[in-house]
């Protein structure tokens, strides 16, 4: 037997905060992954994980937007020390500051699942890009592969319905 050791969170945040890594995985068993994950200076995808998700915000406070299953973006705002339910497949874009940081449990992957993360148009709100990927490992932070993938040639931020260009972020 695996002998059972209890982790400190806040050594784990504090150990984010001085890495340029923004996630700290805690374990990833054969049925389950636990992540801390530091907020990011600017997120504007959404993700549909294949299995349900609970996050509990550590520190700091998340509005946790999401699409209706009508499409119709809604935020749930998520304080310090509260905990939130996201069932599989909801479209939902956790948006929290460099210096917040948020526990995530989920069931990890099986061989046949997909996560997918979608950008839409800031001005008509047409989608403007998704990304289907396999999340075999989390160790291999798949929120900033995409975010380079989706950000690195201008037709991926181009709506083909109004024609805006997604900037880059700053910095």
């Amino acid at each position: 037997m695996t002998e059972l050791k209890a982790v400190s969170l806040a050594e784990v945040s504090d150990g984010i905060r001085k890495s340029v890594k923004p996630v700290s995985i805690l374990w990833q068993a054969p049925d389950t992954i636990a992540f801390v994950a530091r907020g990011r200076a600017h997120r504007s995808e959404f993700h549909a994980d294949p299995s349900d998700e609970v996050m509990y915000m550590i520190k700091g406070e998340m509005n946790l937007h999401y699409l209706t299953p009508e499409g119709e973006e809604k935020v749930a705002l998520v304080r310090e020390g509260e905990i939130i339910y996201c069932p599989a497949g909801v479209r939902h874009s956790p948006r929290f500051s460099p210096d917040s940081f948020l526990l995530v449990l989920e069931r990890k992957r099986r061989s046949d699942e997909s996560d997918r993360f979608f950008w839409y148009c800031e001005k008509c709100h047409a989608e403007l890009y998704q990304a289907v990927r396999h999340v075999a490992d989390y160790r291999e932070d798949p929120v900033s592969r995409v975010y380079e993938e989706f950000y690195s040639q201008e037709s991926r931020r181009t709506c083909g319905k109004c024609g805006h260009v997604t900037p880059k972020p700053a910095g």
